[in-house]
């Protein structure tokens, strides 16, 4: 438990008589926190009591408050006191659209649709309305192509992914994943149904996931078709081609009459037949890959070295008549093996050979070389002289066998090797194995060294043993524990004599085991009375009785019992006044 500091403290709503300089009290009467500033008081004391803190002095955020009321002065006058009290106009100013960060950014993420309607004419400052969509009632605005499309006795509808090019029947064959001039159809695709056997059912639709298309909104049910133009954008036969109603006026009812279209425009109008491609509005050759023809400067022109070109062309042409090197040979009357000699890459070799004096021709696995006599015979692995097997073959009898089964490594033992053969006659009849010759192997003993062990029968050590006086001192040393011998023959006589008449038990002595106290030390603990100014540290002891026995105790552990009051007991009390 931590310790617990009071400041002065009263019940009433009264400052003290004095408080000292940085000195603090409170009044509890009306919750008002006071402190002592300044030294000219009497005795030093502070020179005024200020509050600084509070309910009972400050803004208190823990009580309620009236709504809409504000901490401040005097609604209107003189100046005052804060308190809290209504708010007024006149505690809001006034801000322009600069004093706020995000005022454009705010207002012109808003959609005009969501913006009030306004209730007078609306100037664009000689601007224009862009992307407009066609209108569908009377009140609506219209866009420029909508207006020329009027102008030109038009009724120009948003364009169509594809049109049909035969009948299909309209609750199934017109639905999401159904197909119309080659175009796969998709759920809310528009399209131009135009020719159903029941004219009736013609117009502009919008695909379903599933079942029978619904009519548009530009060209619903009950609406005027006549003049109606649709742009198609996709199609095998027809993208990029416009149909118009040609029904008349009046008989042109949605849902009602037969509807009838026709194409209008576009580049569909022109197909293709073989040997020729459209695309968009050109028309072009269609080339065979290889095929001969080729385009040149924008001209045709014919490519010889084609390889897809169809026929032959005939020895009397230029050409050879076939359609292979094989039978073209055949056709010229080059045909290898009877005509001409067949390529030989060993016959171009050889014939490719500088003919040299003393030189054979060669194989070396690959194709054939000049070589000579002696680069030949080491070719063939002959033996180029006989003088070394001369020597060996005056060898005695079963000399040149026992040469051929050394290893390379046993003949290099003989390399350099000085020995007699009186020497060596040494270790004729040696018993000893390796490991035992081994033992001498670095030893730089001479003869008369080794002949010293020359009779030795026991182990050398137990011939010295043999050689120990008796003695019985020394033999009741000996039963000393290890190392105390030793330490027994350092000790002087003086030191020994120390001992010579001591009455202390070992208990007694090992109290003084490890001490390193001085004299001055031992003494101010028997009732020393000086005293010496030093700083204090936290890391500095003192001497305590704990429980009877004597230790040294850190200041900080000092420090951290007073803190626990819940042990110490010690508390700071400021008082009362």
């Amino acid at each position: 438990m931590a310790n617990t500091i009071r400041i002065k403290r009263s019940t009433g709503s009264s400052n003290p008589g004095s408080l000292e300089n940085a000195e603090v009290a409170f009044r509890e009467g009306d919750e008002v926190l006071i402190y002592g500033t300044g030294t000219g008081g009497a005795g030093g004391s502070a020179t005024s009591i200020i509050p600084i803190g509070g309910k009972g002095a400050f803004f208190d955020k823990a009580t309620t408050r009236t709504t809409n009321h504000v901490l401040a002065g005097a609604a209107s006058g003189s100046a005052a006191a804060p308190t809290f009290r209504a708010l007024v106009s006149d505690d809001i100013p006034s801000l322009n659209s600069s004093k706020v960060s995000n005022f454009n950014a705010a207002v012109q993420s808003n959609k005009l649709n969501e913006l009030t309607a306004p209730d007078g004419a609306v100037s664009l400052n000689s601007q224009k309305i862009t992307n407009l969509a066609d209108p569908t009632a009377d009140a609506d605005a219209a866009n420029k192509g909508y207006v020329d499309g009027v102008a030109q006795g038009l009724d120009v509808k948003d364009s169509v992914k594809a049109t049909t090019t035969a009948n299909g029947t309209l609750a199934s064959a017109f639905a999401n994943g159904q197909t119309i001039d080659g175009i796969t159809l998709a759920t809310n695709d528009r399209i131009l149904i135009k020719d159903q056997s029941t004219q009736t059912e013609n117009g502009i639709y919008k695909v379903n996931a599933s079942g029978a298309p619904t009519r548009v909104d530009d060209l619903a049910t009950g609406a005027d078709a006549a003049g109606v133009f649709v742009f198609v954008e996709q199609g095998t036969v027809n993208a990029e081609n416009g149909f118009v109603c040609t029904s008349n006026k009046g008989s042109a009812v949605v849902g009602t009459n037969n509807l009838v279209f026709s194409q209008f425009s576009g580049a569909g109008q022109i197909t293709t037949a073989d040997g020729l491609q459209k695309t968009g509005n050109t028309i072009s050759v269609d080339l065979k890959a290889n095929g001969g023809l080729v385009i040149e400067s924008s001209e045709v022109a014919v490519d010889l070295a084609a390889s897809s070109i169809t026929g032959t062309l005939a020895i009397g042409d230029g050409g050879t008549g076939a359609t292979s090197a094989s039978a073209a040979r055949t056709a010229l009357g080059l045909a290898i093996g009877t005509n001409v000699q067949a390529f030989d890459q060993q016959l171009a070799d050889i014939a490719g050979l500088t003919p040299t004096d003393s030189n054979f021709i060669v194989g070396d696995g690959s194709n054939f070389v000049l070589e000579s006599g002696a680069t030949a015979r080491a070719s063939l692995g002959a033996q180029a002289s006989a003088t070394d097997l001369t020597n060996l073959s005056s060898c005695q009898s079963g000399g040149s066998a026992a040469l051929a089964a050394l290893t390379s490594t046993e003949i290099a033992i003989l390399d350099g090797a000085t020995v007699s053969t009186a020497e060596l006659n040494i270790l004729d009849g040696v018993t000893s194995t390796a490991t035992e010759l081994n033992i001498l192997d670095g030893a730089t003993l001479s003869t008369t060294e080794l002949n010293h062990v020359d009779g030795v029968t026991s182990a050398i050590q137990t011939q010295l043993d043999a050689k120990q006086a008796l003695d019985a001192d020394l033999t009741a040393l000996s039963s000393c524990q290890s190392g105390a011998a030793a330490a027994l023959a350092l000790l002087t006589s003086t030191e020994v004599a120390i001992l010579d008449g001591a009455t202390v038990t070992t208990t007694e002595l090992n109290i003084l085991d490890g001490v390193t106290a001085t004299t001055a030390e031992i003494n101010l603990i028997d009732g020393g009375t000086s005293a010496t100014s030093t700083t204090l540290a936290a890391a500095d002891r003192f001497i305590c009785n704990d429980a009877g026995t004597m230790k040294q105790v850190a200041l900080s552990d000092l420090v951290t019992f007073l803190e626990d009051e819940s042990a110490s007991s010690f508390n700071i009390d400021g008082g009362t006044y």
